[in-house]
């Protein structure tokens, strides 16, 4: 998407991803090795009843439904960074995913003339209906002529 079809209210949607097992554990085996991510007879008998993927596995992930929805081929060309990431409920082998954006400002900078930044709240549901993940993300764009 370019920064000219960004409107305030509008939701963009992505996925579904389904989360396999295989690649909880290689994620958690390489990025968070933790128990709960990597032991799945011992995560059976911890507090979460079963093996769960990592927020930043969950991250990931939305990060590619994003990019997949909205930014690739986009004007995008990175982030200041985040306000606050929310893992709301923990995300198991076989779920399946899917990403609501939320567009909550579409500006351009006060300083540059060739910056837009646009602030959404990518919300991320899983089969359920249920929130696994809310993140205030904010994203920069060059402008072109027309933006």
């Amino acid at each position: 998407m370019k920064f000219a079809d960004l409107r305030q209210g509008m939701v963009i949607k992505g996925g579904p991803v389904d989360v396999t097992e295989a690649e909880i554990l290689e994620f958690a085996q390489k990025y968070d090795p933790q128990w709960f991510h990597t032991d799945k007879s011992r995560a059976e008998r911890g507090r979460w009843g079963g093996l769960i993927a990592s927020g930043w596995h969950t991250c990931a992930l939305t990060m590619r439904m994003a990019v997949d929805a909205a930014l690739s081929d986009s004007d995008s060309f990175g982030s200041p960074g985040l306000g606050e990431v929310r893992w709301r409920v923990p995300v198991r082998p076989g779920d399946t995913l899917r990403l609501e954006a939320k567009v909550t400002g579409v500006r351009k900078s006060s300083g540059r003339d060739d910056l837009g930044i646009v602030t959404w709240v990518w919300a991320v549901y899983n089969q359920h209906k249920e929130v696994v993940l809310e993140i205030d993300a904010t994203n920069l764009f060059e402008l072109d002529d027309q933006g």
